[in-house]
């Protein structure tokens, strides 16, 4: 069957532009919906249409789009963009599928591409026996581990497609007057923020090796809160701890009162972090409020797989690492929604009870969890350089095609 996808916001990056010459080229029909001057210039040379309105005319703007073209899916990055947020109930009522890329849940050699929502939303089943079955069943076809291909994507690639985007979204004014970007940051600040913490971290970075390594050996051991993007629809979308400062607050009091005396708590910035906020006052700060000064050790730099292999235990809002902490069989508990926060893997108990409860996650169910997760959600490639371009658009072209999805076909496959 020959679809029509129409695609809405991408990353920046060529990305969404290969993959609809990709389904072009094997007989599909594409649209390309363009929102700010990025999306048309990362679409060039081809034409797209564009949307000039406020998000209040989006939905019949889109039912019109739906209804003229014959559209049958659509593709987009991100689900949580405001744009996005409108365009998904509009498919669903409409009977479009949707495809929804994010970054991988496991890097660096990975994207994810799922139906209908990603992190959260996704579709993904939180119920260990039918992960433990359907884990099974890949073992069986042999197809529960897959080895990435390998490719080199530097970070200078991301930050030039991310300056050209932006350069190129300079001419909004103009051409999209009510164009409201869904970043809480105008781009040239984040920028110059990102440059000055490269620097300071630099100077900072011998200084905190030294002191991370003193850290790991003393006694009786520190937990470990990574810290997100402030900035991150994952920490936005939450109706309480919606912000950085508010998470540190929470966990830095409960940790006063209730973690064991002399335990320490190990805070870590956010690699892509701009410095908009100067969390090591903050924590310091609240550190002294709350009567823990000596027992608070943050850092901008370090290595997280050795902050998380000698953790007691690792408290996350909903952030990738907390599948790099069960990884390590490290105790974690998830403070929102997250594909891996279920009974069996992640503390099911309250923050207060968790410094002293650390309940060790079941090493077999992970392995088993990565597995299936890897196998349904998890596509080889990149979004930034040639290579990782190339390797995703493949294979997602294929998925994208297909009449169910891998998670589809294997919960219809798999039974409990």
């Amino acid at each position: 069957m020959k679809r029509h996808f129409l695609l809405l916001q991408g990353v920046s990056s060529p990305f969404f532009k290969r993959l609809g010459e990709a389904l072009l080229a094997q007989g599909h029909r594409v649209t390309k919906l363009s929102f700010n001057g990025g999306d048309v210039a990362y679409w060039a040379p081809h034409t797209s249409r564009w949307f000039r309105d406020d998000l209040n005319s989006l939905p019949d703007y889109l039912n019109q789009i739906y209804q003229r073209a014959g559209i049958t899916d659509q593709v987009l990055f991100g689900d949580r963009r405001p744009v996005h947020q409108i365009a998904v109930q509009q498919a669903r009522n409409a009977g479009i599928r949707n495809h929804v890329f994010e970054e991988g849940y496991f890097r660096p050699y990975w994207v994810t591409l799922e139906r209908e929502g990603v992190n959260g939303r996704s579709l993904f089943p939180r119920d260990p026996e039918w992960i433990r079955a359907a884990a099974f069943r890949l073992a069986e076809t042999n197809n529960a581990n897959r080895s990435p291909e390998r490719f080199q994507s530097p970070f200078w690639r991301r930050a030039a497609h991310d300056v050209a985007y932006h350069l190129a979204s300079s001419l909004n004014p103009i051409l999209f007057p009510q164009y409201k970007t869904h970043a809480p940051v105008l781009a040239p600040v984040e920028y110059a923020g990102f440059v000055s913490r490269e620097f300071k971290n630099k100077r900072l970075a011998e200084q905190e090796r030294s002191k991370l390594s003193a850290v790991l050996s003393q006694s009786p051991g520190f937990y470990f809160l990574p810290l997100q993007l402030n900035s991150d629809f994952q920490v936005l979308d939450q109706s309480v701890l919606n912000s950085m400062p508010i998470l540190l607050e929470h966990v830095i009091a409960s940790f006063a009162q209730y973690a064991p005396a002399a335990t320490k708590l190990v805070i870590k910035n956010h690699p892509l972090d701009f410095g908009q906020i100067d969390y090591q006052v903050l924590s310091g700060n609240l550190a002294k409020q709350y009567g823990v000064s000596e027992r608070i050790h943050y850092f901008e730099t370090g290595d997280l797989n050795a902050m998380v292999g000698k953790a007691l235990g690792t408290i996350t809002l909903n952030s990738t690492v907390g599948s790099v902490a069960l990884e390590f069989g490290c105790p974690t508990l998830c403070l929102a929604e997250a594909q891996y926060n279920f009974s069996g893997l992640t503390a099911q108990c309250g923050l207060d009870d968790f410094w002293t409860e650390l309940p060790e996650p079941d090493s077999a169910l992970f392995k088993q969890f990565k597995a299936v997760l890897m196998h349904t959600t998890q596509v080889n490639g990149g979004f930034y350089c040639p290579q990782g371009i190339a390797l995703a658009v493949k294979a997602s072209a294929q998925i994208l095609t297909a009449e169910q999805s891998p998670l589809e076909f294997l919960m219809r496959q798999t039974s409990v």
